[in-house]
């Protein structure tokens, strides 16, 4: 898969690119990082930042940027994150700029804009999206786990324990009303969606994926995933869809289409 270059870009001097990410979107990166015609040196955190608390996904995130090294001569840094429930709000821009798409979550990669996710997400409630990133970064399934080693926020809210864990430490009784009055995180899902990039073990990956919704009666569906967005972060034009933080600024939120802003 070739990825087409701008005309704009065409002519332009080619650039020295830092990309930070999640690695969910590893696969589709790394396709990118090696099909520029700019230099990008890519750099990835383990998935389970939006499962913290927003302060620990922040400093994780803040501490990857200020590990950059100013003198390495790089022009902008790239940050393959979503709003993420707000752990990008108070990350800082030091020596350099940080060019971050506008994007509530990171699906909105895969759909190639806000506008497009927006639309399906509003026609299909009850979706749960799945990428090949999502599917074999996941593979326990398992928010119980500590993410870089601390309980997710789910975890606090005892979202990730079971009936035998509750029952052991509440007796059954409590077990009971608590597993109700929280509930199945789940329960309000009714279909998968898988976007296959073209980047990865797909076919096996949708196997599993359609397998899954066969066992939780959901409806399964698959389709092309949109290269748009990810494609203007490695090559531009960053225009409307990103956010730029120039050295000094910060980023906050903003509820409306901007969605994140500098300041």
């Amino acid at each position: 898969m070739r990825v087409s270059e701008s005309p704009i870009l065409q002519n332009a001097k080619p650039r020295k690119l830092k990309f930070i990410g999640c690695e969910i979107v590893y696969r589709e990166a790394c396709h990118l990082a090696a099909s520029s015609r700019h230099r990008v040196d890519i750099e990835f955190l383990r998935k389970g930042l939006h499962d913290l608390e927003t302060p620990d996904m922040v400093a994780k995130i803040q501490a990857a940027v200020d590990a950059v090294d100013p003198e390495a001569g790089y022009d902008a840094i790239l940050l393959g994150y979503a709003r993420c429930n707000d752990g990008l709000v108070g990350v800082t821009a030091r020596s350099l700029p940080l060019i971050i798409p506008r994007a509530h979550d990171c699906i909105t990669f895969f759909f190639g804009s806000r506008g497009a996710y927006r639309e399906h997400f509003d026609q299909h409630p009850g979706t749960y999206y799945m990428t090949t990133g999502w599917a074999e970064r996941n593979v326990s399934g398992d928010y119980a786990k500590p993410a870089y080693g601390k309980q997710g926020v789910m975890g606090k809210l005892g979202l990730t324990q079971t009936r035998e864990e509750l029952i052991a430490k509440y007796g059954e009784e409590n077990a009971d009303y608590i597993a109700e009055l929280l509930g199945d995180w789940m329960k309000n899902y009714t279909k998968f969606l898988y976007l296959n990039m073209g980047v990865g073990p797909d076919e096996s990956l949708i196997a599993a994926t359609r397998e899954e919704a066969a066992r939780r009666n959901w409806e399964f569906e698959q389709r092309p995933g949109d290269w748009t967005l990810l494609k203007k972060l490695f090559e531009g034009p960053w225009d409307d869809d990103f956010l730029r933080v120039n050295p000094g600024q910060k980023i906050v939120p903003r509820n409306d289409d901007r969605i994140l802003d500098a300041e």
